[in-house]
């Protein structure tokens, strides 16, 4: 009795100690049944201290999966932006951030192992598959430093340039007769690279949105709806050909799903920047639904508590320093002018407009709980000339965006004012770099506590 008098008053005495420090997160149930037998806390206990032995110790071995939102004190999101060949410039963004989460949790660090959700739209659902498609390894495809190199080996096939003497009449024509480009390239690069991994199979949730022109409403192809909804678990191949399919650009996508039961479900695809540019957004409906269903991932998380976001959106840069169009200009533009005058205004238009509104909105939210550093929204507004284009593929294009997303990196972060709609500059003078880099100590060290505090997780951190 008296052994077992000590070791009881032993485990709650570490129990408390471990309570007051923060590293367990569920200690009520058991904190509360002072009169249970004490084997059943000491071995809850004995769990913990390993668990926190290793936190010290700092071991690293084989990465493990994030665990839920539950064990820790954030929701992480990851947004990226459409764009087309733009993609450049938040894959240049991303591989700053990779790094500077490798030079913190070693050199096996990625991108995935540290998002709840990683949402994109159009060339930024590419990016999304690219950084969540598992290998043989179960790690991902690509790296973040990888995304540059695929940009400039593949998009100068994907968006060949026409050399014809006679191009404004060959692209009116084209304008007419069907999509610039033919997307054969881009559909079979894509089914090589992703194979046959389906939605269901990603290494962090995924967000991607499309728009389905049979019924006339979004498609979102959502990791949280897969598993309520099996006839949205596609291939990501054919997710990636259909947000990215750009009206007049390239064409419609139509695939099939089965269910497990057998039944058929068809998609009619184009492009989710029509619906959603900048899908930051929706990625945080999705997390709400799921809060508000009582996910177990989201435990005690409240649907608005807005303080738990920790939210990255990137864009692909806009042209509007220099300003693209005119009134004048366009009050003489006709169906084919809309579609052919310096690119496609109508979908610049309404692609860049749904994008602001975004951020407007989430700036205004985030501004208003004075929680303006839970949320980093990283655009490059002084774009000019071919450099704002979504299909100018030319060696120089290419290189010049690599450049931007470098440059934009320098650059002091930007806000929306809330009275004028445009971004501007804070007044902390903090860079999107020296942002980066205090999210990244964010990221880890939300890693590493959802880890200590889950009974599935260790402290393991990537290598």
């Amino acid at each position: 009795m008296l052994f077992k008098a000590i070791a009881q008053a032993s485990s709650f005495a570490i129990l408390d100690t471990l309570v007051e420090k923060n590293f367990l997160l569920f200690p009520l149930s058991i904190y509360s049944q002072r009169h249970q037998e004490y084997i059943l806390v000491s071995t809850f206990i004995s769990f913990r201290l390993v668990s926190f032995t290793l936190i010290c110790k700092m071991e690293r071995t084989t990465s493990l999966p994030l665990q839920p939102p539950t064990f820790g004190n954030l929701i992480t999101i990851l947004s990226i932006d459409g764009g087309g060949i733009r993609g450049l410039i938040p894959g240049t963004i991303l591989n700053f951030l990779e790094t500077e989460l490798q030079k913190l949790d070693g050199e096996d660090a990625r991108i995935v192992d540290y998002f709840d959700v990683i949402s994109g739209t159009s060339t930024g659902g590419l990016v999304t598959a690219m950084l969540t498609t598992p290998n043989e390894n179960n790690r991902p495809v690509f790296t973040a430093k990888d995304i540059k190199d695929f940009y400039l080996r593949h998009c100068p096939k994907i968006f060949p340039q026409d050399s014809c003497p006679f191009t404004p009449v060959t692209k009116m024509i084209k304008a007419m007769t069907g999509p610039k480009y033919d997307g054969k390239y881009l559909h079979n690069v894509v089914r090589e690279e992703l194979g046959d991994k389906r939605l269901h199979q990603t290494l962090t949730n995924v967000v991607i949105p499309t728009f389905d022109i049979k019924t006339l409403q979004p498609a979102i192809f959502s990791s949280y709806q897969v598993k309520k909804d099996p006839s949205v678990d596609a291939l990501l191949s054919d997710i990636c050909i259909s947000t990215s399919a750009a009206p007049t650009y390239l064409p419609a996508h139509k695939f099939e799903t089965k269910d497990p039961t057998g039944k058929v479900r068809e998609f009619n695809l184009i492009d989710g920047g029509v619906a959603a540019n900048n899908p930051t957004l929706v990625a945080m409906g999705e997390v709400t639904k799921e809060i508000m269903g009582g996910s177990v991932d989201f435990f005690s998380i409240k649907p608005m508590d807005y303080r738990r976001f920790l939210v990255i959106s990137l864009g692909t840069g806009t042209q509007k320093a220099e300003g693209k169009y005119t009134a004048h200009e366009a009050a003489k533009w006709g169906v084919l002018g809309w579609l052919t005058s310096g690119g496609s205004p109508l979908i610049d238009v309404f692609s860049q407009a749904s994008a602001d509104m975004v951020d407007y909105h989430l700036s205004a939210v985030f501004q208003a709980l004075h929680l303006q550093d839970n949320y980093l929204r990283i655009q490059d507004d002084t774009l000019t000339g071919v450099l704002s284009s979504v299909d100018v593929a030319t060696k120089m294009n290419l290189s010049d965006l690599v450049k931007t997303g470098e440059a934009l990196l320098k650059k002091p972060i930007s806000r929306a004012n809330l009275e004028t709609g445009a971004c501007e500059p804070t007044s902390n003078q903090e860079t999107n770099e020296e942002a980066l880099r205090r999210f990244a100590k964010l990221l880890s060290q939300e890693r590493l506590l959802r880890h200590a505090r889950s009974p599935h997780g260790h402290a393991n951190k990537p290598k």
